[in-house]
């Protein structure tokens, strides 16, 4: 009867300095798979990133009339400017109305029509010769100083310039129940 068989060599699954092809081959798969994988989220990521890194729209400034029109005012006018936005998808054409006035020294200033108080929209109350707000019955005089009332700051100016015989603005937001105008957006 023959001794002990000779022991027959050790397979590669056991010995650790060579790996076996099927890990090899594993590997291989899993790294082509990550890289297809990173691939196809490329357009999700940047889909999903886009108005986190999009540029919004530089204020621009909107007409509001001629020089001429405004020059001989006793009570303020209200005009209607169009604004242009781009927020990340989404562009937006948006028609907010102004008061044109002249100050106490004379010139020309644009109010916003946004009650500081909680944003509701100041009509001019002709009878009256002052703006009164709807909401909480806050009143301001026809330069937009404050006379009475829940809102904490006197109505907002925006910045105006007169460009080749045209008011021209630019349009801003600002934050409501703030004892100082703060620009919003």
């Amino acid at each position: 009867m023959p001794a002990n068989p000779p022991p027959s060599p050790i397979p590669d699954c056991e010995n650790p300095s060579s790996p076996p092809r099927r890990s090899f081959i594993a590997a291989l798969l899993a790294a082509g798979s990550a890289g297809v994988g990173a691939l196809l989220a490329l357009p999700v990521i940047k889909f999903v990133l886009h108005p986190v890194l999009a540029q919004t729209t530089e204020k621009s400034w909107a007409d509001v009339g001629s020089v001429d029109e405004f020059q001989s005012i006793t009570a303020p006018v209200k005009k209607l400017v169009q604004i242009d936005q781009l927020d990340g998808w989404r562009r937006t054409v948006l028609q907010k109305p102004v008061y044109v006035i002249k100050d106490a020294a004379g010139q020309i200033a644009v109010l916003s029509s946004v009650c500081p108080h909680l944003g509701c929209t100041l009509p001019w109350v002709d009878d009256k010769n002052e703006f009164i707000c709807p909401c909480h019955k806050g009143t301001f005089d026809a330069t937009g100083k404050l006379v009475s009332g829940p809102p904490p700051r006197n109505m907002d100016t925006l910045p105006m310039k007169v460009e080749d015989g045209t008011v021209k603005i630019q349009y801003q937001f600002f934050r409501q129940l703030s004892p100082h105008k703060e620009v919003v957006a």
